[in-house]
């Protein structure tokens, strides 16, 4: 940001913040009710302000309270879900498996073939390199 906008971010704040502690000094409309007492003026203004600071600091706690609590209880479901996919592919695995035995012979002799082949070519290279 360059020098002019943070002077005037800076006078608005000041402003507003003026502003607002006029109003709620010398302004009519600040009234406090605790158990039917009706507290007005400055004291008004400092009771409301400290009881809404706090209200929002019980509130922040809260909230971050609950935050934790449900990212420990996301992270633990996120765990049982894996280790249940784990579980289910195992399974799976094992029921397919016998089934799939007529199709790995021929993938398994295809293998041999092919590492013999491969063999054989790094064989003649390495005799036609000398």
């Amino acid at each position: 940001m360059k020098i002019t906008a943070k002077k005037l971010v800076f006078a608005a704040f000041v402003t507003l913040l003026a502003v607002s502690a006029w109003q709620a000094i010398f302004g009519d409309g600040m009234q406090v009710n605790i158990d039917g007492d009706e507290i007005d003026g400055p004291l008004g203004f400092l009771l409301g302000t400290v009881f809404a600071g706090g209200g929002l600091l019980i509130a922040a706690v809260a909230i971050t309270c609950a935050a934790v609590f449900v990212g420990v209880l996301f992270a633990g479901l996120g765990i049982l879900m894996i280790s249940g996919m784990v579980l289910l592919a195992v399974v799976v695995a094992a029921a397919v498996s016998p089934l799939l035995l007529p199709l790995l012979i021929p993938v398994g002799i295809y293998w041999i073939f092919r590492k013999r082949s491969r063999k054989q070519h790094q064989h003649a290279a390495l005799e036609h390199a000398v």
